[in-house]
């Protein structure tokens, strides 16, 4: 599987819409994405500023929740988690302290055939115009996707080891 062409980060109104959800989640609005989303507060890997970003959650495992980059390892965001693995999470209005560790491509890989078969459209959506991953639709294909783009796994600080 090739890729088409690295991902661009959004500029201009694309940006304004993603950065929409941060505001809903501020207002206590969280609950409008049923779960589905996630805000994450993470430390500046060289600023040391709070910064937050809005992800959408990939799946579930025992307790934590399991978010890709779908900007690849370079989005700041990801790097910021690295450098920085004490993080904060708001999921529908519950906040909760928690720490990012790296998840490994075997099992991102699975991760993301599981998101695949709840949301088909979506993910192809996601791998072709948003990661730009030439998808066929088929488990592989996800597969390989889930072994290419950086996941991570948020567990709140007391469900961590």
């Amino acid at each position: 599987m090739t890729r088409h062409e690295p991902p661009r980060r959004p500029t201009g109104l694309s940006r304004l819409m993603f950065r929409l959800p941060i505001h809903l989640f501020r207002l206590r609005l969280g609950w409008l994405f049923g779960g589905r989303l996630l805000l994450l507060h993470h430390t500046g890997r060289r600023s040391g500023r709070r910064r937050a970003t809005v992800i959408e959650v990939v799946g579930h495992a025992d307790g934590a929740y399991v978010v890709a980059s779908g900007f690849g390892p370079r989005a700041d965001w990801y790097r910021n988690v690295l450098a920085h693995p004490e993080v904060a999470i708001v999921v529908r209005t519950t906040a909760a302290p928690a720490i990012a560790t790296p998840v490994p491509p075997a099992e991102a890989a699975e991760f993301m055939v599981a998101y695949a078969s709840r949301h088909p459209w979506v993910a192809r959506q996601l791998c072709k115009r948003l990661m730009g991953f030439p998808v066929d639709g088929s488990e592989e294909g996800f597969r390989e996707v889930g072994r290419r783009v950086p996941f991570v796994r948020l567990t709140p600080r007391g469900l961590a080891p």
